[in-house]
């Protein structure tokens, strides 16, 4: 018999952690955790839009493996230390992000205005996703004032979200869209 996707174990508002701790589904290691979920949800969403360049895609795929690996990161609890290996994040993961940041700034014309959160569809998914990534960045911070958490999930989650700005920038440059820039209304 075929395993079945639903358990039934949380049926009473509760949800388990790696390592079998059960908590309310309001806990905020579940909303942290939940909240990179829908990150990487919507990154997908621009991973498969047609109009989202090739090069662009692979690289959003490797990121879309690390915010799976970022959600089991914290989907464990440090204390007590796991009784098996995590993936978590780590500084090299920190400095991919960053390689690419430079990477594409380079081929960027400098921004010297606020833009707007739009321009080609795939600019939009990711400033979108940009969005929920703050989200889930300011979710971390206050869980890892409540709590331990691995010391390199909040400086990822605050470098991803400005790749995720540079990835948008580059796929309005690419689909040879610009990006729109902000101009306070006139009253």
């Amino acid at each position: 018999m075929a395993t079945r996707i639903y358990t039934k174990t949380g049926d009473r508002g509760t949800t388990a952690l790696f390592g079998g701790q059960r908590v309310p589904k309001y806990d905020l290691r579940i909303e942290t955790y939940g909240t990179v979920d829908e990150l990487n949800s919507v990154l997908g969403v621009a991973i498969a839009h047609q109009q989202t360049p090739t090069d662009l895609r692979q690289v959003l795929l490797e990121l879309s493996s690390m915010l799976f690996s970022l959600g089991s990161d914290l989907a464990t609890p440090l204390e007590p230390p796991p009784r098996y290996d995590v993936p978590r994040i780590e500084r090299a993961d920190i400095e991919w992000l960053e390689g690419w940041i430079d990477r594409w700034e380079e081929e960027l014309p400098p921004l010297r205005q606020f833009i707007l959160p739009t321009g080609s569809m795939p600019s939009a998914l990711l400033h979108h996703a940009r969005t929920i990534c703050r989200r889930a960045e300011r979710c971390a911070v206050a869980l890892a004032e409540r709590e331990a958490i691995g010391e390199m999930v909040v400086p990822f989650l605050n470098r991803c979200s400005d790749f995720l700005f540079v990835a948008a920038r580059l796929a309005n440059l690419r689909s040879g869209e610009h990006d729109v820039v902000w101009s306070p209304p006139v009253r």
